[in-house]
C-alpha cells in the first residue's frame, strides 16, 4: 500500500506547473553558474569558437520558446475540450498528466527562462569573455534539447486527445488500477467476509465528497498502539459525508481527549476529495469506459462503433480480475470488504445495455462480451454475467423493433445459459451468486 504522503506527492508530480517550475529553475541556475565559473577557462577562448554570437542566440531561443509555449498550451486546452466532449469529462486527469507533455512543456519554458536570464547577464556583463563561452556551449546543447523536444511533441500531437489515445489511456488506468488490487484485494489485511462487531465504535467523515486514498498502514499502526481491530467500511470511490462510517474500531478509548485525538489520527488516514481518481479506484476506470460508450450511443452522438470498442476493451480490463487466496497479511489489525463481481459486471455493462437497448449490433457484441466474461472467470464472473445478460435481453425486447433482432438477443442469453449449467459452472448458477 501507499502511503497517504507518498500517493499525494506522486499525484503533485502529476501536475503540469511541478516538472515546468523544475525546468525553469534549472535554466536559472545554469545561466547564472556560467558567470561564476569563467575563471576555470582558458583566456582567448571567446574568440576562436566564435561565443560573441551567444547574445543573438539566446534572443532568438527566448522570442520562438514563448511564441512555441503559448501554442502549444492552446493545443493542451484544445485536447482537453476535445476528451470532454468526445469521450468523458473523467478522462481529462489523464490527459493533464501525461508526461510527454508536461515534459515539452516544461522544456519550452525552461528554455525561455534560460534565454532570459542568460541575455540579462550579458546585458550586465556578469559573464566576460570566459562566461561567454561557457554560456554559449550550454546554449548549443539547450537547442539540441528542444529540437528533440520539437520532435518529440510533433510525434505526440498526432495522438494527444484524440477519441481513440484517450480511450486508451482510460483503459490502462482502469487495468492499472484493477491490477494493483488483484495484487493487494485487501490492502494488506483480512478479508471482511462477516458484519463488524455491533459494539465497535463507528468513525464517521469529517467532511463530504469521495474517498481517493486509504492508508492501511497508518490505519494498522493506530491499531497496534491501541490494540484494537479496524474494520474498513469506506473504499477508495466511497462517497462519504458526516453520517456515513469510513470505519469501525474496537476497542475504543474511553477518555474523551483521546478519543477525540484517536478519531481525528483516524481520519488522516484517509483522502476524501470533490472528486474519484483511477489510482486506488479501479470501478471508476471501468465506469469511465462505460461513459464513453453511453455517450457514443447517444442519439446525438450515434456512434456504436466506439461502443462495440468499448465492450471489446471492458471484456480485456476485466479478465485481469481474479481471485487469489490469501497467503500474507501485512497489516493484521486491519479488515477490508473485497470488491464484489456482480459491481464490477454492473459498471461495467449495465449503462450500455440501457443506452444501446435499440441497437442489434450493439446488443448482440454486448451479449458476446458478457459470454466472454463468464468463460474467462466462471468461478467469478458466471452468474454475474448472466444476469447481465438476462437484463440486457429485457431492455432490448422493449426497445428493438424488429422481432427476428429480439429473437437474436434471446437466443444469445439462452445459449449462454445452455453452456453455463451443461458444465462446471453448474454449482455456481445454483447457488444464485458467483465467489469473490
Amino acid at each position: 500500500m501507499v502511503s497517504k504522503l507518498r500517493f499525494r506527492i506522486r499525484r503533485l508530480l502529476r501536475k503540469v506547473w511541478v516538472p515546468v517550475v523544475a525546468y525553469g529553475l534549472l535554466g536559472v541556475a545554469t545561466s547564472l553558474g556560467a558567470g561564476f565559473l569563467r575563471p576555470v577557462l582558458p583566456d582567448g577562448l571567446a574568440a576562436r569558437i566564435g561565443a560573441n554570437a551567444v547574445e543573438a542566440i539566446l534572443t532568438i531561443i527566448a522570442t520562438s520558446m514563448l511564441t512555441v509555449t503559448t501554442f502549444s498550451l492552446s493545443i493542451m486546452v484544445t485536447a482537453f475540450g476535445a476528451a470532454t466532449t468526445g469521450a468523458t469529462p473523467r478522462a481529462t486527469a489523464l490527459l493533464k498528466g501525461d508526461t510527454t507533455t508536461q515534459r515539452v512543456l516544461a522544456t519550452f519554458i525552461g528554455a525561455f527562462l534560460f534565454a532570459l536570464v542568460g541575455i540579462i547577464g550579458l546585458r550586465t556583463g556578469i559573464y566576460g569573455d570566459e562566461g561567454r563561452v561557457l554560456l554559449f556551449l550550454v546554449t548549443l546543447a539547450v537547442l539540441a534539447v528542444i529540437v528533440i523536444s520539437l520532435m518529440r511533441w510533433i510525434a505526440h500531437l498526432t495522438d494527444f486527445g484524440r477519441l481513440d489515445d484517450t480511450i486508451a489511456r482510460v483503459e490502462e488506468a482502469a487495468s492499472t488500477a484493477l491490477r494493483a488490487r488483484v495484487e493487494m484485494p485487501w490492502f494488506g489485511g483480512h478479508k471482511l467476509t462477516i458484519a463488524p462487531s455491533q459494539t465497535a465504535h463507528a468513525v464517521p467523515a469529517a467532511t463530504i465528497g469521495y474517498v481517493q486514498h486509504v492508508d492501511a498502514e497508518l490505519l494498522n499502526d493506530i491499531a497496534e498502539e491501541l490494540e484494537a481491530r479496524i474494520w474498513l467500511q469506506a473504499q477508495p470511490g466511497t462517497f462519504v459525508h458526516p453520517a456515513a462510517d469510513l470505519l469501525r474500531i474496537e476497542p475504543f478509548p474511553d477518555a474523551p481527549e483521546m478519543a477525540a485525538a484517536t478519531v481525528e489520527r483516524l481520519r488522516e488516514a484517509f483522502t476524501v476529495a470533490p472528486g474519484r481518481t483511477f489510482e486506488q479506484d479501479p470501478r471508476f476506470g471501468i465506469l469511465a469506459l462505460a461513459e464513453i460508450a453511453s455517450r457514443a450511443l447517444s442519439p446525438a452522438v450515434n456512434d456504436p462503433g466506439t461502443g462495440i470498442d468499448i465492450l471489446g476493451r471492458l471484456v480485456r480490463v476485466l479478465s485481469i480480475w481474479e481471485e487469489r487466496p490469501q497467503t500474507h497479511v501485512k497489516y493484521p489489525r486491519l479488515w477490508v470488504p473485497p470488491i464484489r463481481a456482480e459491481d464490477l459486471v454492473g459498471d461495467a455493462f449495465h449503462a450500455i445495455a440501457r443506452d444501446g437497448a435499440g441497437l442489434v449490433e450493439v446488443q448482440i457484441r454486448l451479449q458476446k462480451s458478457l459470454a466472454a466474461v463468464a468463460e474467462l472467470a466462471p468461478d467469478i464472473f458466471a452468474a454475474p454475467a448472466l444476469e447481465q445478460a438476462r437484463a440486457a435481453s429485457a431492455l432490448a425486447a422493449g426497445a428493438l423493433p424488429l422481432a427476428e433482432d429480439r429473437a437474436r438477443v434471446a437466443a444469445l442469453v439462452e445459449a449462454l445459459e445452455d453452456r453455463l449449467a451443461s458444465g462446471r459452472l453448474k454449482h455456481a448458477l445454483r447457488s444464485g451468486k458467483a465467489r469473490v
